[in-house]
C-alpha cells in the first residue's frame, strides 16, 4: 500500500488542486448561480472520481484497492448525475453532495486506519476523511440552508479538503512516506 501511495502522490496533488480551485472559485464568487455550482461540483466530483479510479486500475492486482475503486465509482457517478440532470433542485443537490461526502469520508478514514502502521502522514488522510464526514452530516442536518450559505460551506470544505490532500501529496513526494526506522514497529 505504501508503494501505491508513493507512486501515485501526483494523483493526491491533482485531487488537491481540483479541490482548492473549486473552493476558491466558490468562495471568491459567492453569487454564482446554483446551476453553475452544479456544473462546478459535477466537474470536481468527476475529476476526483477518475483520479481514484486511475489509481485503483493502475494497481488492480493489489487486493486492498476495493475502497479506492468504490470511492472512484461514487465520484464518477455523482459527477455524471449532476451534469446529466442540471435542473436538479437545491435540496436534491444538497443530499447528493452529502451522500458523496459521507462515502468519501468513510473510505478515507478506513484507508487512514489501515495505513497508520505503514506511514506517518496518515493523519492528513484521516483529517480529510473527518472533514468529508462532518461536511456530509451538516448538509443532512441543515438541508434547507440558503443557496448562498450552501455555496460558502461547499467552498470552505473543498478548499480545506484540497489543502489537506496537497499536504499529503507533498509529504509523500518529499519523504517517500516512510516511517523513521525507530518508529517502524511502534
Amino acid at each position: 500500500m505504501l508503494a501505491l501511495l508513493r507512486h501515485n502522490w501526483w494523483l493526491f496533488a491533482l485531487r488537491g488542486v481540483a479541490g482548492v480551485a473549486f473552493g476558491l472559485v466558490t468562495l471568491l464568487i459567492p453569487g454564482i448561480t446554483l446551476t453553475l455550482l452544479v456544473a462546478f461540483f459535477g466537474a470536481y466530483a468527476l475529476v476526483d472520481g477518475v483520479c481514484a479510479l486511475v489509481s485503483a486500475i493502475r494497481h488492480r492486482h493489489d487486493t486492498r484497492i476495493g475502497a479506492l475503486l468504490f470511492e472512484g465509482v461514487a465520484g464518477v457517478l455523482t459527477g455524471l448525475a449532476t451534469w446529466l440532470w442540471p435542473g436538479i433542485t437545491a435540496l436534491a443537490l444538497v443530499f447528493v453532495i452529502a451522500a458523496w461526502a459521507v462515502i468519501t469520508g468513510v473510505m478515507e478514514l478506513g484507508a487512514a486506519v489501515r495505513l497508520r502502521r505503514e506511514i506517518d502522514g496518515e493523519w492528513l488522510l484521516g483529517l480529510s476523511g473527518i472533514a468529508s464526514l462532518l461536511f456530509g452530516v451538516v448538509l443532512v442536518l441543515r438541508p434547507a440552508a440558503g443557496a448562498l450559505a450552501l455555496v460558502w460551506l461547499i467552498g470552505a470544505y473543498a478548499l480545506g479538503f484540497g489543502v489537506l490532500l496537497l499536504g499529503l501529496s507533498v509529504w509523500l513526494r518529499l519523504s517517500g512516506g516512510s516511517r523513521p526506522s525507530h518508529l517502524a514497529h511502534a
